[in-house]
């Protein structure tokens, strides 16, 4: 957190999308052994929530 009680921005990594092939960034760093995905692919993979 800084001085007035947010959060600091975080660090963004580029990447290109496994499925679709369009850069983005996610906030993590990338593992190569594992596909990251833009938002729109990643919702689209995701299971349905159960309610």
């Amino acid at each position: 957190m800084d001085k007035r009680g947010g959060f600091e921005p975080r660090e963004m990594h580029k990447v290109t999308c496994a499925d679709c092939g369009k850069e983005t960034e996610v906030p993590f760093k990338p593992d190569a052994d594992r596909a990251v995905y833009c938002r729109e692919c990643y919702q689209k993979r995701k299971p349905p929530r159960r309610e």
